[in-house]
């Protein structure tokens, strides 16, 4: 295996460079695809123009602008830089891996549950439809659309739910509020919130690039929760109330009723097949996960590779 290359699209990124941490601690030499220059990175345009490195293994698609950067105003500018980032890339990475004279063996691409529509009713696996009926499950569509990947290689698409981890994302946002004692649920609460650790997703990564699994796979922690669940869950792991309820109203005028739908709704979403073939949750529960994230100066504690399990 340490002559193995996993190319990683966005792996400076969140989620990416967590994974290289753990790829790298598994043998792997890891590369990134990033704009940012580094000792392990290569640019898009370097991608475009060379193609895969030798030895690539596996290519990764972590790439994308963050949809709740809430820095950024929703503008249709912003909104046409969120749907080209996830889709030029995915682009490009298949162009790469479907021209490239020794293949690797996976093509692993990370989406999200928002391909489901949100509902308070229906409930979604591997094997529900897509509908496309909003900004981002029309996205999620075209997204996965992009990964117009060639047999033999292996397409595995894992449709991320809510990623808990410390250092980025919903967490990194929220972490201040909450610790002031300023939390609460958003809108009433009672939305669905699909979710999973950080490092169960890298290790999923890893388990879809190790075993044989194809096609759609929902990351998903087992247990489900709603967006009040998840509140209570981690002003407990703070040791902080969370008494103060931020209106609906107040969020669609601070970031457009558009965005303010992906916070104000959510989808029941379980993940059907990666438990049964083998993979094993290391945070199963919202009670877990907060308190892993739960500190207000973290540790990076390193990941155990999911080959050693």
């Amino acid at each position: 295996m340490a002559t193995s290359r996993v190319l990683i699209g966005g792996g400076t990124g969140f989620i990416g460079s967590r994974l290289g941490e753990l790829l790298i601690r598994s043998s792997y030499t890891v590369t990134n695809v990033s704009r940012m220059p580094g000792i392990n990175n290569i640019s898009w345009t370097d991608l475009e123009c060379t193609g895969l490195l030798p030895m690539t293994n596996a290519v990764v698609n972590c790439a994308g602008q963050q949809v709740m950067d809430l820095t950024k105003k929703w503008t249709p500018g912003f909104k046409q830089n969120v749907a080209s980032s996830r889709i030029y890339t995915t682009k490009a990475l298949a162009k790469a891996v479907n021209t490239a004279k020794h293949k690797p063996k996976v093509f692993v691409l990370i989406t999200g549950v928002g391909a489901y529509e949100a509902s308070p009713y229906c409930r979604y696996d591997e094997s529900s439809a897509i509908t496309g009926k909003d900004f981002f499950s029309t996205l999620c569509k075209d997204w996965e659309a992009a990964a117009d990947i060639k047999p033999p290689v292996r397409l595995v698409i894992i449709r991320s739910g809510v990623v808990i981890g410390r250092w980025g994302g919903m967490i990194k946002n929220m972490f201040l509020p909450f610790w002031l004692g300023l939390g609460g649920r958003l809108g009433d609460g009672k939305q669905f919130l699909p979710w999973i650790h950080i490092d169960d997703l890298c290790r999923m990564i890893q388990f879809a690039i190790e075993s044989k699994i194809e096609g759609i796979v929902n990351g998903v922690a087992p247990q489900v929760i709603t967006n009040e669940e998840f509140t209570q869950a981690f002003a407990r792991a703070l040791r902080r109330p969370a008494l103060l309820p931020i209106p609906e109203l107040l969020l669609k005028f601070l970031y457009n009723p558009e965005r303010a739908r992906m916070l104000l709704t959510g989808q029941y979403v379980i993940s059907k097949r990666a438990e049964g073939i083998g993979f094993k949750f290391r945070y199963k529960t919202i009670d877990e996960a907060c308190k892993e994230v739960a500190r207000l100066y973290p540790l990076k504690l390193p990941l155990t590779p999911t080959s050693s399990l």
